[in-house]
Parts: structure tokens; sequence; C-alpha cells
């Protein structure tokens, strides 16, 4: 059975702007894991034979722009749309490139005239993982036919090297950097790309019972349970899983 495209009117856009150099089109992320959840992106690698003009470029944001929006945005989701020429991951090598991008994160920078180019992008590697593993096409081959086995040890070090950064958005974004945390850590020890909330449940069964709420918080409100405001411990929370992480030696 084919998968269900959760933005039906994303697939034919591409064609529409990408047909002559499309190659594949792979769901991945929590619409693969374990289901879209309340505030979940719609996430979509695009493989096309050739990086995309300037122009293809600038109606491409306006054209997803139209389809993307904030949750409970005239009933849309958010749409995180990563585009790679085939060249740029096959034959693999680390940092792969990103040929263009697309997230509502960005939506005041586009906005503003910002049109992204290529450019390194070591989160394609759990990426291209996760898309591969699920081989969940909307359009194109399999995934495991077009799509390069990424190294262990390159996916490794792509999960861990976000770290920082994830660590600079903790008061503004709590409960997704807190989750991101759980799962690199969890991806570590296991090899597994695992859903948000489950990570979080195999994270708060190895923490310290104190930790133990602020990651119930976190994976309820991913869940779409009203929890209110962030309990005590945040920050320590935090400090623990990167702990963990450190001590994986990557």
């Amino acid at each position: 059975m084919a998968p269900v495209d959760p933005t039906p009117s994303l697939l034919p856009l591409l064609h529409v702007h990408l047909g002559d150099t499309l190659l594949g089109v792979y769901l991945h992320g929590s619409a693969v894991v374990a289901g879209l959840r309340p505030d979940s992106d719609v996430d979509l690698l695009v493989v096309v034979e050739r990086s995309l003009s300037a122009g293809r470029r600038a109606a491409l944001v306006r054209a997803v722009g139209e389809v993307s929006g904030a949750v409970g945005d005239r009933g849309r989701r958010p749409v995180e749309l990563i585009v790679v020429t085939r060249a740029a991951i096959d034959p693999w090598r680390y940092p792969p490139v990103c040929d263009f991008l697309y997230g509502e994160w960005l939506r005041k920078e586009y906005g503003r005239g910002y049109v992204p180019g290529p450019e390194p992008m070591p989160d394609l590697a759990p990426l291209l993982t996760m898309a591969r593993a699920a081989d969940t096409p909307l359009y194109g081959p399999s995934a495991r036919t077009l799509l390069p086995v990424v190294p262990h040890a390159d996916l490794r070090r792509a999960i861990v090297a976000g770290v920082p950064e994830l660590l600079a958005e903790l008061a503004t974004d709590t409960r997704n950097v807190l989750l991101t945390l759980a799962r690199i850590w969890t991806t570590l020890v296991t090899g597994d790309i695992r859903s948000k909330d489950a990570a979080a449940g195999w994270a708060a069964e190895r923490l310290p019972a104190r930790h133990r709420p602020v990651l119930e918080w976190a994976r309820r409100g991913y869940l779409g349970e009203g929890v209110g405001a962030a309990p005590g411990g945040v920050e320590e929370c935090a400090a623990a899983l990167v702990g963990q992480i450190r001590a994986q030696g990557v």
C-alpha cells in the first residue's frame, strides 16, 4: 500500500518546481518513526539530479510557504523540506551538503529575501539513516535504492555535533531540546533512532529519579497532553543528559 502523504498539496508542488530533476521524495521524522504528534513537522527529503538554480530556489520558498504553517494555522502543519543532489550523498562523504532547506523557523528570514543555498549539514547523516530505514517513498524508487548507507561512526559524530546549538536554545525551546538530547543519548547507546517520546522514556529509566519529572513533562507535552509550565530542574536534567552523551566518547 502506498504511504499517505500528510500534506497532499506538497507532492504536486514539487513536481511543478523540480519536475525535470526530481528523483525521489521520502518521508522521515515523526511520520515514519511513531506517527505524527500534535506539534510534529512534516519532514520530507527530496533527492534531485542537479543543484537548483537561484530562480527555482526562490520559487520553492514561496510555494512551500503557502503549504506550510505553524501548528493550528488554518489546519496546516509546519513543513521541513530538505533537498539534496544525488552526487552530494553518493558516494558518501562527511559532512554531506544540503542543496536547499525550508523550515518554519526561517520564515522571517525568507520574508526578508533570504533564499537558502548549498551548505554542509551534518544532520543529513541521521536523516538519511532514518529515511533509508523507513523506506517510505512518496515518489521514486525505494529509499534503499537511492540513499546511501551512512557509516555508524559518521552517524554518531553528526548527532553529537548539534549539542552546543541545542543547549543554546534550552530556554526558548525547552521541551524539544530535552527530547532531542534524550534521543541523541539513546541512539549513541542503542544504535536506533527512536521517537522522541520513546527516547524520553528510555532516558528516564536510566537517569537519577530527580530528573524523571522533567522528562515526563517533556514527553507528555510532545504527545499533546496539557502539562503546563516546565517543572523545576530543567537545566540540571539537560546537564545530566549532556553528561551521558559525552560519556559515550564521541
